[in-house]
Formats: structure tokens, C-alpha cells, sequence
């Protein structure tokens, strides 16, 4: 189906990314199609996102319920190598075996067998595929409702689930959104929470060595239901934001909805920000937050007395209905997100706002060491049109000080996934690196990889890699 020529993408292009992954390739030798690979970027870059979305002829109702693959880059010595694997989880397993859905999906799959098969089970099955990162000497496949699994970070052979050496208890959430200290505290830190949920939600805040070591874990409880992907840090804050949800099971007990289905907005209703003090010393502070709906935030910094979290806002909780085929989902009827700033006075709790990005905008960034500081630029994805809802095609740098951008486009028949910025070995600026990012290519039914310059965003080179990888989630660079 060919939409109208003003939207500047063909929907068909934008949902062939929708496939079932067919292959597990391991150290392809990539070459350029253009341009070449910089001999300093030296390191490995994982992606996570699902890559089974059909089984006996049953598709997943949204791609989130997908199971997870890990997609790996290796760069070294201007030369590139690919690798891919399934998450080997317990329920994958069991489905492969008996090729049709055994579990429900939070989004909304349901197993074959109507009502009556689905209504009273609620088991959820670990799909890993939501984020990837190295912790020590594992890498870890992130699912925020339970414990991640452990990955060998070379071959991608999944080593099993993980407890952390104990740390979790079996089915303890770990967020699949970790922010990483660059080293406010004298070293480098992994910093992550898991979130316990009900009429009162409890979080636990976690902090590790780059070895993997627990420097840090305190639990905090507070007055309603959270629901928290994402979160920021500074130095010495913890910055959540309690979006303004209700949770209604019953639709899920019953076998009708997944479990996010069964979340919705409170109309006129604010959020709260919760604000813990990494040093387990002090009370948390609750402010309340302006209206709207968050999943990401950019990054956080502390200014005098005031606390900068700038995040993406929806104007309402963006979800699927039960009845929408995900792979023709109407972008104009989806809120879109936006990049805005807070400024939290901690001391009075006023909170002022601004627009920093109106246009259409996901997953966006930092230069890494400068997170939890004023950092001046970002990267994010966007879309094409510079007003209205469409998928994201371009990738945008953001001046946070001036709000003079610069855009790098692959419309009109690709589309974009979360930019990763890398810093330049040694490098001084700010914006000197490079900007990696999975581009689907609709002409060619395959990923791309491409590799932009961080301050011009000028193309360096462009590899077309020999798989065809799902519009996925989140993912992280592991310096050689």
C-alpha cells in the first residue's frame, strides 16, 4: 500500500522491517558500500531488539512481545564483523520446541486457544530483548520484569538467567534501562533500579563497578502505581517520574488484554517526580511533574538549587488497541513525543518547562561522559516532517544551548533506530566522535549500519549488512 506522497515514506517500506530473523551469522567480514570505517573507532556495538515475531502462523499483536536478539558489530583496525544470536531463554526454548506461542505477552499476544486458553494465566515469559550491556565479564540481555540473562560478549552464546550472584530473587524486576556513571564518585558506575509494583511501588536502586561489583543498593517506597522504564542521574540524585497511570488487571485476568493493555492515563491528572539521593543518605523528595506521559529521558544535571531533567513528553500514554494490526498502526492518531525541559526547584518544588525539540523525536542521547552534567549537544532520532506524527527517518543534533540542529536524513525509504554516540579516543570537544545507527532499508529489505561524523553529522561511511534486522529497541557500545 503506497500512502500519500506529503508523508515522504511508503508504510509498506516501514513494515517490512517486521520479519521474522532467519539466520544466526557469526564474524561476517562486512565491507563499505561507501565511504570508511575510522581506524580509532575501535570497540563493539550491541543491539537488542526482537527477532521473532511469528510462530505457527501466529503473529505477535505488538513487536515488544517479540523475543530478543542480540546484533553485534566489532570494529577494529578500520575492519567490521557482524554476529547475531537469539536470546536462548527458557520460554524461547519451549516455543521453538513446539512451534506456537506457550505464553502471553504483555502487549497483547495471546496463546492460541481464545478465552479459554488465555483467561487466569498469568505467567509472563522472559523475552530479554528490550536492551544490552556489558556488566564485568558478562553481557547482560535486559527485560525490565525480570532478571536479565547472561551472555558470553564475544560469541553471544547465552550463559543462562542471572541472579547476580544472589542479589535478585527468582522473577526480581531489573530494569532494562541502566544509566552509566562516567565517574562523579572517582570511578566509573553501572546504575539501575528495579521497581516493584502495587498500590504502594517500591524501587531499588542499585550501583556497580565496571567489574560488576555491588557498591550500592537501597530500596525506597512510595504512594501509587509506578510506571517507570526509564529514569536519569546526576552526581547525586536519582530521577524518577511517576507517570500519572492507572492499572486496571482485570481485562489481563481475564484473558482479554496483555498486562499493558490494561494500563491508562489519569485525564487531568499530574505525575510525580521521585528524587533519591545516591548516597542512601536523606529523604526522597516528591515534586509534582507537568502533564503528560514519559518514557525516556535524555539526561539530568544539577544547577544551584535547581534539578534539569529533560525527557520526551507524550500528551497521552501512546499504546496499540486490541484490535489494531501493529503493522498498520496510524502515526496521526499516536501522541507524539517531544523533547522538553523541567527545572525543579528543590528547595520551593516549582517546576518550569520548556519545548527544546517540537519535531517528532525518540531515543536520544548524550556524549556519555556527560551524563548527569550540562551537557551541550544531543543526538536523537526524529522524523522527516518537521511537525506531525510519522516514523522516525533521520537522525537530529541538537544544540541544548542555542536549539540550532542539524539533521542527517535516510528518507524517504529508511528508518532509523536509537542513535549511539561514541566519544573520539582522547578527544577534548564535546561533539567529537561518531554516531552509529541500524537504518532499515526499505529498497533493499536489509539493515545498514551507518556511521555519522557526531559534529557534523556527515555520513563517514555506510555498511549494508547481510541481515535484515526488526526495528528493535535499545543498545549500548563497548569500547576494545
Amino acid at each position: 500500500m503506497t500512502v500519500a506522497p506529503a508523508l515522504g515514506y511508503d508504510r509498506s517500506d516501514w513494515a517490512s522491517a517486521f520479519r521474522n530473523v532467519g539466520v544466526e551469522l557469526d564474524g561476517v567480514v562486512l565491507t563499505t558500500s561507501r565511504g570508511a570505517i575510522p581506524s580509532e573507532l575501535q570497540g563493539t556495538l550491541y543491539r537488542n531488539g526482537p527477532g521473532r515475531l511469528e510462530r505457527g502462523g501466529k503473529w505477535v499483536h505488538h513487536p515488544f512481545d517479540g523475543d530478543g536478539m542480540i546484533t553485534a558489530l566489532t570494529f577494529e583496525g578500520g575492519e567490521a564483523k557482524l554476529r547475531n544470536r537469539f536470546v536462548r531463554t527458557e520460554g524461547f526454548d519451549a516455543e521453538e520446541r513446539a512451534d506456537k506461542f506457550l505464553f502471553r505477552g504483555v502487549f497483547g499476544t495471546q496463546k492460541p486457544g481464545g478465552l479459554a486458553a488465555n483467561a487466569f494465566d498469568l505467567r509472563l515469559k522472559n523475552i530479554a530483548n528490550t536492551h544490552v550491556v556489558r556488566l564485568g565479564d558478562q553481557l547482560l540481555a535486559l527485560w525490565e520484569a525480570a532478571e536479565p540473562h547472561a551472555l558470553d560478549p564475544e560469541t553471544l552464546e547465552t550463559r543462562g538467567l542471572s541472579r547476580l550472584d544472589g542479589l535478585l530473587k527468582p522473577g526480581e524486576a531489573f530494569s532494562a534501562h541502566p544509566r552509566f556513571d562516567p565517574g562523579h564518585h572517582g570511578e566509573p558506575r553501572m546504575v539501575t533500579f528495579g521497581v516493584k509494583t502495587g498500590p504502594r511501588s517500591t524501587i531499588r536502586l542499585m550501583e556497580f563497578s565496571s567489574s560488576g561489583a555491588l557498591l550500592a543498593d537501597s530500596r525506597h517506597s512510595f504512594k501509587g502505581f509506578a510506571f517507570l522504564h526509564d529514569f536519569a542521574i546526576t552526581p547525586h540524585w536519582a530521577v524518577f517520574l511517576q507517570n500519572a497511570v492507572a492499572f486496571n488487571p482485570t481485562g489481563f485476568v481475564l484473558g482479554q488484554k496483555g498486562a499493558a493493555q490494561c494500563l491508562a492515563s489519569k485525564p487531568g491528572e499530574k505525575g510525580q517526580f521521585w528524587l533519591i539521593p545516591r548516597s542512601g543518605e536523606g529523604k526522597p523528595l516528591q515534586i509534582p511533574a507537568p502533564e503528560g506521559f514519559v518514557f525516556h529521558h535524555l539526561n539530568a544535571f544539577e544547577e544551584g538549587e535547581e534539578l534539569v531533567v529533560d525527557s520526551i513528553y507524550y500528551d497521552d500514554f501512546p499504546s496499540i488497541g486490541p484490535d489494531v494490526d501493529f503493522r498498520q498502526v496510524d502515526f496521526e492518531s499516536i501522541p507524539e513525543g517531544q523533547l522538553v525541559r523541567c527545572r525543579i526547584h528543590l528547595t520551593s518544588g516549582a517546576v518550569s518547562t520548556e519545548v527544546l525539540e517540537a519535531r517528532t523525536c525518540e531515543f536520544a542521547m548524550v556524549n556519555p561522559e556527560r551524563q548527569g552534567l550540562d551537557a551541550r549537544h544531543s543526538w536523537m532520532a526524529v522524523a522527516e516532517r518537521e511537525r506531525g506524527n510519522d516514523p522516525l527517518q533521520a537522525i537530529k543534533k541538537l544544540d541544548l544551548t542555542t536549539g540550532v540542529g542539524k539533521v542527517w536524513s535516510a528518507a524517504p525509504r529508511g528508518f532509523v533506530s536509537e542513535p549511539v554516540m561514541v566519544p573520539r579516543p582522547g578527544a577534548t570537544a564535546e561533539d567529537d566522535g561518531w554516531v552509529l545507527c541500524l537504518v532499515w532499508n526499505g529498497a533493499r529489505c536489509a539493515s545498514d549500519l551507518v556511521i555519522l561524523d557526531a559534529a557534523s553529522l556527515a555520513e563517514v561511511a555506510v555498511l549494508e549488512l547481510p541481515l535484515a534486522v526488526p526495528h528493535g529497541l535499545h543498545g549500548s557500545w563497548a569500547q576494545a
